[in-house]
């Protein structure tokens, strides 16, 4: 799709200019050289920057009419941030998700430690400017990973996991296409993602403050934050797997669901989660994330087959009809008001 073509750039250039890498020593004067040699946490931002998305993923907000917040802070949601030491807890509703990078440690074969911090971080970056985009609340960081809350006290929990379901579905393309075409150049496979994602109602959900002072977070306490960590380990490669709840808030994308165990051929992995003593048997499905995004609006397919982003028709203020005459009046045969 192009969205991330800017965020692919620090990192070819860092693998460029790694001592270990075959074209730094056939090209000392490739520009990224000194993004490796001279490399510091200052020069990684002006590629990077942390509150700014890069060119062409604005384009892709600027198309879904959609602007990330940036003043987020890690284990503190906004909605919530009044439960930091306090001894109040609040139940309201929340789509948790765990995104999952693997296979980053045998970028440690290939390239120096600080390359691994560029390349990882910018992945990161990428994610976590995607994330922002679709109003997602990254609540911490797992390694080279996320965990992610979509929902708030202004959002329906259908709309939650509309959102989870769209950033789940770009980013995982990004990483699917995108990353794999990058490394497969370099001669490394395996960096891949997993996904799950869930979703707790007010009554399955209790939010309060975990820790002690300033060793805390404002977090959740619920089994569906639980099941969503537990999802991602059952997703394939560049999959999602989803629970149950998250599929009932979405009837309309039913034929996207199927269950994991219609995978697996193992009637065991159709509930992540029993509990026979109340006859509660919890669903988990497999996503079909790239059938659903070729469905969304902002996405067209060429002959290909491959993904485009859909510009929107620009609407341009005060169109008026009078606003034509001084061009049309040069093309007689058109102009007749």
């Amino acid at each position: 799709m192009h969205i991330f073509d800017d965020y692919l750039k620090p990192i070819r250039e860092a693998i460029a200019a790694d001592p270990k890498s075959k074209r730094f020593h056939e090209n000392l004067s490739f520009s990224g050289e000194s993004i490796n040699k001279g490399f510091d946490f200052k020069s990684f931002n002006q590629q990077v920057p942390e509150k700014r998305l890069l060119p062409n993923l604005a384009d892709f907000a600027r198309e879904l009419g959609l602007s990330p917040n940036f003043e987020q802070r890690l284990g503190l949601h906004p909605d919530f941030a009044h439960l930091k030491h306090s001894e109040t807890l609040e139940d309201h509703y929340i789509v948790s998700m765990f995104v999952d990078i693997k296979g980053s440690t045998n970028l440690f074969k290939k390239y120096t430690p600080r390359t691994v911090w560029i390349i990882t971080n910018t992945i990161q970056r990428a994610a976590i400017h995607t994330c922002l985009i679709f109003g997602g609340y990254v609540h911490r960081l797992q390694g080279d990973g996320l965990f992610v809350y979509f929902g708030s006290k202004n959002m329906s929990a259908e709309l939650a996991v509309k959102r989870a379901l769209q950033f789940s579905s770009v980013f995982t393309y990004f990483v699917k296409e995108d990353l794999k075409n990058l490394f497969y150049e370099q001669g490394i496979e395996n960096i891949l993602t997993r996904i799950g994602v869930d979703l707790g109602y007010d009554r399955d959900v209790v939010w309060g403050m975990a820790g002690i002072g300033e060793i805390s977070e404002v977090t959740t306490c619920s089994l569906h934050t639980s099941l969503a960590s537990k999802m991602q380990g059952k997703a394939v490669s560049n999959g999602i797997v989803v629970g149950e709840y998250i599929k009932k808030e979405s009837p309309l994308l039913n034929e996207f669901y199927s269950t994991v165990s219609a995978r697996t051929g193992s009637e065991s992995d159709r509930y992540i989660f029993r509990n026979p003593e109340e006859s509660f048997y919890y669903t988990q499905y497999d996503f079909d994330w790239l059938k659903f995004l070729k469905r969304q609006d902002f996405i067209a397919t060429d002959l290909n087959g491959v993904l485009q982003l859909k510009n929107k028709a620009v609407v341009i203020p005060n169109r008026n009809i009078a606003n034509l005459a001084p061009i049309a009046a040069a093309s007689k045969p058109y102009y007749n008001f």
